[in-house]
């Protein structure tokens, strides 16, 4: 699993952060914990500003 951000496109705010398999995933961790059934029960207002799903690189 990697660590993968969440943000809004259009404000770049920080949805979520959290370890998931691949973007997807990670999109669905998302919509999971906001009390939806995955990414695509999403409200089309939420889904129109886009997101943007970047995967973490950290190095210890």
């Amino acid at each position: 699993m990697s660590i993968f951000q969440i943000r809004q496109k259009t404000s770049g705010a920080i949805l979520w952060t959290g370890s998931a398999e691949d973007e997807r995933t990670a999109l669905d961790a998302m919509a999971r914990e906001a009390g939806y059934a995955d990414s695509s029960a999403l409200p089309d207002s939420v889904r129109a500003a886009g997101f943007e799903a970047a995967r973490l690189d950290l190095i210890f």
